[in-house]
């Protein structure tokens, strides 16, 4: 595999980390820059907004340029809103570079993702998926726990600094390259950025794109309240939630890497097995959430398959999208991700509003799982072509 996928991978990596990591970091926010824990809140919300509506409209705008500079662009963008961010001290301006940062992070994960067969060969999309998909993993394993540490000893804008710090690196690294991987890519039009959407009519690609939102809204759904179902498990005290989602993001790692190696030959292989087992294992996990082991157990092998199916639906639909929608492939798998990734905890918020039980975000769960293993079934798997 090309150095420079694991390049790309390292810039996800620090944006992943950027994205998950003021989950912890709400509370010294609010105190340092004068606003509730509600409206901080919006830091989070408006940065998965930015990530919906930013993957098109980026890629829009970066198709006309080459790769090397449209990722190169995206990453500057991401990187100067987090320098603009450590450094404010206005609540509004903090507020705006997290939507900047959205956008650009949705835009360089766009081109990225459609970039990766000429990158990696049309032949290994499903391999450099899993492997970029993973700096995300890596992310919640080590990068979000490590920025609340900054966050708790240094304070909170030292966290900022260390997404900078990492994203430095694969800034020169994806300007060196990708221009040796891509010398002789080629800009387009707006007119033939225009003809792509046309792509969507298409129904294998619908399919593609509802299941990716589907299997990523199961995902989330229940990866959201995690925490809160493990403090109501009676015998589980605040210090098993970090345990539990580090094994959870383990287990994605696993899953992702694992996929990663079989999913551009067997790709509907993963995704009808895998979303039949989702349904399992979501319906187990439901059934035993009151079981500390058990909710342990269950909460490795959920984020294993979760992200095994997940990555290869990510490659799928690009590979499915790029024959003809080449520049904006990655943008319609970045938003089918997103898309599930605000539909699943605000699904899962309802039922939990409707029921009065945590445990209903796990129903949700599964409920999304079986619509997944509806729409598999009903995929032919027959292997897009990528020529």
């Amino acid at each position: 595999m090309p150095v420079v996928i694991f390049v790309l991978g390292v810039a996800v990596f620090a944006q992943g980390t950027s994205e998950f990591m003021l989950s912890g970091l709400l509370e010294p926010v609010a105190a340092d820059v004068g606003v509730s824990l509600g409206s901080a809140g919006l830091l989070t919300s408006l940065f998965a907004v930015g990530m919906i509506v930013g993957a098109p409209l980026m890629a829009m705008v970066a198709g006309r340029w080459p790769a090397r500079y449209a990722l190169t662009g995206c990453l500057s963008l991401f990187i100067a809103a987090h320098v603009v961010g450590a450094l404010t001290t206005t609540f509004g301006v903090l507020l705006a570079t997290r939507v900047v940062a959205a956008v650009a992070n949705a835009g360089f994960l766009a081109v990225a993702l459609a970039a990766l067969p000429a990158l990696a060969g049309p032949h290994r999309v499903g391999r450099a998926t899993s492997i970029i998909l993973s700096g995300v993993t890596l992310a919640c394993i080590a990068g979000v726990p490590a920025g609340a540490f900054l966050g708790q000893a240094l304070g909170w804008r030292s966290a900022f600094w260390a997404v900078v710090v990492v994203s430095v690196p694969a800034l020169v690294g994806t300007w060196s390259l990708v221009r040796t991987e891509t010398g002789k890519a080629e800009a387009t039009d707006g007119s033939s950025l225009w003809e792509e959407w046309r792509t969507l009519s298409l129904p294998r690609v619908r399919i593609m794109l509802v299941l990716g939102a589907v299997v990523n809204a199961a995902t989330f759904a229940a990866f959201t309240y995690l925490a809160v179902i493990t403090t109501n498990i009676s015998e589980a005290g605040p210090g098993w939630v970090p345990i539990m989602l580090a094994l959870f993001g383990i287990g994605s790692f696993l899953g992702v890497t694992l996929a990663g190696h079989y999913a551009d030959r067997s790709a509907h292989i993963i995704l009808s097995t895998g979303s039949v087992a989702l349904l399992i294992i979501w319906t187990t996990t439901a059934l035993i959430a009151n079981y500390l082991p058990g909710l342990l157990i269950m909460a490795t092998i959920s984020g294993a398959t979760s992200f095994a199916v997940g990555s290869t639906v990510i490659g799928r639909i690009v590979t499915t999208a790029t024959p003809t929608a080449p520049h904006l492939s990655g943008a319609f798998a970045t938003a089918a991700l997103n898309i599930g990734a605000a539909l699943g905890p605000a699904t899962a918020g309802l039922a939990i509003s409707t029921t009065g039980t945590t445990t209903s975000a796990l129903w949700t769960s599964a409920a999304l799982a079986l619509a997944a293993t509806a729409l598999t079934l009903a995929t032919p798997a027959t292997q897009p072509s990528t020529h």
